[in-house]
């Protein structure tokens, strides 16, 4: 006969305020099996747990029911309390009767007899429970780094700097990110390459760091500690252990493309690096666009290239490795701000986009560095900013702020200034927001040093007259209809997932949110975890952020990761899946769906009258087993559990809650 004991918390008045805590502990000393039930204010705590502790110890207790707050919160906490009282810590029950009733009910009379039931309920399944034995893991001590921005390098180099090897996979030429395509950074104003050259530098030339540039993700297999991951490195069709990077080659090709690197706003050669200060600095060919590739005639980069680095016939590899954890550093893209047909983007050539604006600052950029109008090369003496173009609309854009938005038009509005004096700038907005250090003032700075008009509404119309563009907007302060000639107009388009984002997070393992952002475990306590142990995510993959809170976040992801490379062995998931081979029938369902290719066919041998007969079932691999039940809710026969949560434990909750 099992030996219950059931926990009620307060916490505080977040379960309190709603529901009768001792009208629910006076309830629960009447459940089958219980012998014991008390109450605490916060039972988390210290206190709490030992207020648990003692309790198994004084009363015998073989299960524990806590009621409280969400799993995902707590559980483990109570587990470790359990297990420190000898007791098996999946003999625990967590009863969530903080989201389930109290902030879902205004009423305590709703609440309360609600919050009953889910105690009930979990005293009738922690009844069936069985004690469930933690398994170990080996830890492969590598870490692969998807993403070569600013936050895949610095974790990168943490990792790297504690001793442990680490692969970062970069889709394009060259790792940098983003951040490479800035000239400079707020609220310093500090040259962005500046800061982030030396950070390339240091990771190509660090002895545990490999660069595996021009790659994909093609395959995640395995679970944490030992991730099997194939990479598929495309072809550069150039050798770079060979290649010197003197630049001949594209000095010579006679073949252009836009300029992925610029926005399309200037011209690269068909065999190209992204950027000056590219890591590596080893040229790619595009094969779309090379005469060779296209016509089978040129040859010209092969002809001129002093160490003979050119090879036309190179494959794509894919190498194959096994990781003890992954971080997902993906970045962002930029909201193509064309679906607002009001502001003309892709009509105008001095439309432009606050990334396209950028460029035009650097020396290396399609301007060389000076800010002329693309339509006729000169210098503009009205640049009107629109912010918000995407972002916190809910029709056609995003509901969510991105964030650095105002601050970027403020950076550039006061770059703008400088390199061309006599212009001015007027900046439409909803709300300035500038939530950071030295981020108000900087803001502060461009309107009040630099004469910064900043006009708080919206623009309705963009259109162009003779050689200027007419903005009509309105001043919502004032109630007057604003027209403003500029000579250039600037769009703070929305910073929004990576078009791969979903694809890759199917890879990985990792969910994400309606607007494709990786979802961390936990917003508070869990900001760069996901739910697939192992893997961790960093920078603007996961939400807008700036290069600080980028930076900052991919040193924690590190730290967590570290910490499980640290370790020799891992516990593993208690809550495997486990066939009843003699009622499995076979149709293998089951390894469809699983994620972590936990489960396999295999025969087995029955006797029957006339002999044996051999059978295809199922088998799970507990070391490979995650736990998430995609296999028993797919099974026809019902011929797989999970253990902690058999049909008889659940249908044992269901029944409780009926009564």
């Amino acid at each position: 006969m099992a030996r219950t004991g059931v926990f009620v918390c307060h916490c505080g008045t977040n379960i309190a305020g709603t529901v009768d805590i001792d009208q629910s502990v006076e309830a629960s000393r009447g459940f089958p099996g219980v012998v014991h039930a008390g109450e605490y204010r916060y039972l988390c705590s210290e206190m709490g747990q030992d207020l648990i502790k003692n309790a198994i110890e004084e009363h015998n207790l073989d299960r524990v029911v806590v009621g409280t707050c969400s799993p995902r919160m707590h559980e483990n906490t109570f587990r470790k309390a359990a297990a420190e009282a000898g007791l098996n810590p999946y003999m625990l029950e967590v009863a969530n009767i903080r989201e389930h009733c109290s902030w879902v009910h205004r009423e305590m009379d709703e609440a309360t007899p609600k919050a009953i039931a889910l105690l009930r309920a979990a005293a009738a399944k922690v009844a069936l429970n069985d004690p469930l034995d933690i398994p170990e893991l080996d830890v492969e001590k590598r870490a692969l780094i998807i993403g070569g921005g600013i936050a895949g390098i610095q974790a990168a180099l943490d990792i790297a700097e504690a001793g442990y090897v680490v692969d970062i996979v970069e889709r394009e030429p060259s790792i940098g990110g983003r951040m490479a395509q800035l000239e400079k950074t707020f609220p310093t104003l500090d040259c962005s390459a500046c800061i982030l050259t030396p950070k390339m530098v240091e990771a190509a030339q660090h002895p545990n760091v490999n660069l595996i540039t021009y790659s994909e993700i093609d395959e995640v297999k395995g679970f944490v500690g030992q991730f099997d991951v194939k990479i598929r490195q495309k072809a550069r069709s150039v050798d770079s252990v060979k290649c010197t990077g003197c630049g001949i080659c594209w000095e010579k090709c006679p073949s252009k493309a836009p300029s992925e690197f610029e926005m399309g706003m200037a011209k690269r050669k068909a065999i190209y690096v992204p950027f000056p200060q590219a890591v590596p600095n080893v040229p790619v060919i595009d094969r779309d666009n090379c005469l060779y590739f296209k016509k089978g005639r040129c040859q010209i980069c092969a002809k001129e290239c002093p160490p003979e680095a050119i090879d036309f016939e190179q494959q794509d590899v894919v190498i194959e490795r096994r990781y003890g954890a992954i971080i997902v550093a993906t970045g962002f893209d930029q909201l193509d701000p064309s679906i607002y047909g009001e502001y003309g983007y892709g009509q105008h050539p001095d439309i432009l986009t606050g990334l396209e604006f950028e460029r035009l600052f650097n020396a290396s950029g399609p301007t060389g560095g000076k800010v002329v109008r693309l339509s006729d090369g000169k210098p503009p003496r009205n640049v009107v900013f629109i912010q918000c173009i995407g972002s916190r609309d809910k029709a056609r854009g995003m509901n969510y702020c991105s964030k650095i938005c105002c601050m970027f038009t403020a950076k550039q509005a006061i770059l703008l200034k400088e390199k061309v004096p006599d212009a001015r700038s007027y900046v439409f907005y909803i709300d300035v927001r500038t939530a950071g250090k030295g981020y108000e003032e900087f803001q502060r700075r461009a309107a009040e040093e630099y004469d910064v008009a900043y006009l708080r509404g919206q623009v309705g119309k963009i259109f162009p007259e003779e050689d200027h563009l007419v903005v009509h907007g309105v001043d919502s302060l004032s109630g007057k209809i604003v027209e403003i000639k500029a000579d250039m107009v600037v769009l703070a388009a929305a910073s929004i997932a990576r078009c791969d984002a979903p694809e890759v997070g199917r890879k990985v393992g990792i969910n994400s949110d309606s607007y494709h952002f990786f979802n961390e475990a936990h917003p508070k306590l869990r900001p760069v975890e996901t739910h697939t142990a192992g893997v961790f995510i960093a920078g603007a993959c996961q939400a807008p952020k700036d290069i600080p809170d980028t930076v900052a976040q991919a040193s924690a992801a590190a730290v967590k990761a570290i910490g499980l490379l640290s370790k020799e062995k891992l516990q593993g998931e208690a809550c495997t899946a486990e066939v009843i081979q003699d009622e499995c029938s076979g149709c293998l369902n089951c390894i469809a769906v699983c994620p972590y290719t936990a489960i396999t066919e295999v025969e087995i041998e029955e006797r029957h009258h006339g002999g044996t007969l051999k059978r295809t079932v199922a088998q799970v691999n507990p070391s490979l087993c995650q736990g998430c039940g995609s296999c028993t809710a797919t099974c026809r026969s019902g011929s797989i559990n999970l253990k902690g949560f058999t049909n008889e434990q659940i249908l044992a909750e269901v029944d409780a809650i009926c009564l």
